[in-house]
């Protein structure tokens, strides 16, 4: 399947942008040369290396939750979502409503990019000064470790900021309508009503970020992605179906969040953390490499507006018995503080906390 780039307002490297990352090889080239060897900046040190052995903690599953239910106000789906929420801030989501078809072209539209010839993938380079386009992000220093993954990030919603193909487009446009479900679901779980963020929040933004992970020699020395949690109010992951590669830590322990088919992993994001007042918790996760086959995944990412003001809900404030744990501060300056941070957990969530 044929995927034509085009390059809009990324090219510019005009004005302060979310945030800027230093320029660094495509690891996919790299291997084009030589497959068997790990450079060094990609050797994490001994404390960062993923556990690549029989996972002790195999029995544990990240919640599932019926979307089809939750549609239909089911109580218990609803107290599934809740625990969910508080317990893990991770979920997968099945019967979602984006069709099989939609997310199939979708990994076919991704799978061509990342096949495209390494000129043509780099005429949709990062500019400067921000995170949308083709390479990596959050690298702030020329000294630090690199994960094992070339990606590509686009901004997909509000619609002047699209500048993609037909299956990138209607995948985003059948993601928006179930972030808008899980948006209204969250808003009543907060104390309001259904359109309670909206009109906190106003209108939101989409992106979505295209992770390529090739094989490697010796997954136990790299990382896909370095432990960290989003910035988003949400963020919603196309995994691939056959092969394990999303971790997250649960109860301070590594697990793997196992692919069911066709479903969606959901995660909550920083903006809600900050927005419940630390009731629903931004989770660390990240990724791990294998031998035997590249990985790929898809995730969305809901997000405030820039100029949007986030702080705890007035609905989760409760004086002495929930007092406010975080400021106020505007959606644009938390970006781009995490922008200009590596990921390092959740370090980046301090610059909020009281």
């Amino acid at each position: 399947m044929e995927l034509k780039v085009v390059k809009a307002s990324v090219e510019k490297g005009e004005g302060l942008g979310w945030g800027k990352s230093l320029l660094v090889p495509s690891i996919q080239e790299i291997l084009k040369n030589d497959s068997q060897s790990v450079p060094e900046r990609y050797i994490q040190e001994p404390k960062d290396r993923p556990l690549i052995s029989q996972n002790l903690f195999d029995s544990l599953q990240v919640p599932v939750i019926d979307f089809s239910m939750l549609a239909q106000k089911d109580a218990n789906e609803i107290r599934k979502l809740d625990l969910a929420c508080k317990e893990w801030g991770f979920f997968q989501i099945i019967n979602h409503g984006v069709r099989e078809e939609t997310m199939v072209n979708m990994k076919a539209a991704m799978a061509a990019f990342f096949e495209l010839p390494f000129q043509e993938k780099s005429k949709c380079a990062k500019a400067a000064n921000e995170i949308q386009g083709y390479g990596q992000n959050f690298v702030v220093s020329e000294k630090q470790k690199l994960d094992w993954c070339d990606m590509m990030f686009l901004k997909t919603f509000p619609h002047e900021t699209r500048n993609f193909k037909e299956a990138v487009e209607e995948y985003s446009t059948e993601i928006r309508k179930v972030s808008n479900k899980i948006d209204a679901n969250l808003s009543v779980l907060m104390g309001m009503d259904e359109n309670g963020l909206k009109r906190k929040l106003g209108e939101f933004q989409q992106g979505i970020r295209m992770n390529y992970y090739p094989t490697c020699s010796r997954p136990d020395l790299v990382l896909g992605i370095s432990p960290h949690s989003d910035g988003s109010l949400f963020t919603l992951l196309l995994q691939d179906d056959e092969i394990n590669g999303l971790q997250i830590k649960h109860k301070k322990v590594w697990i793997d969040a196992k692919p069911i088919r066709n479903s969606l992993v959901v995660n909550i994001g920083d903006a809600i953390e900050i927005l419940s007042n630390g009731m629903y918790k931004s989770i660390e996760h990240r990724a791990i490499s294998n031998e035997k086959k590249p990985r790929m995944s898809i995730a969305t990412f809901v997000m405030p507006g820039d100029e949007v003001q986030i702080g705890p809900l007035d609905s989760m404030v409760n004086g002495k018995h929930l007092p406010r744990s975080y400021r106020n501060i505007k959606y644009i300056d938390y970006i781009r503080q995490k922008f200009a941070m590596k990921m390092q957990g959740k370090a980046h969530t301090a610059i909020v906390k009281l």
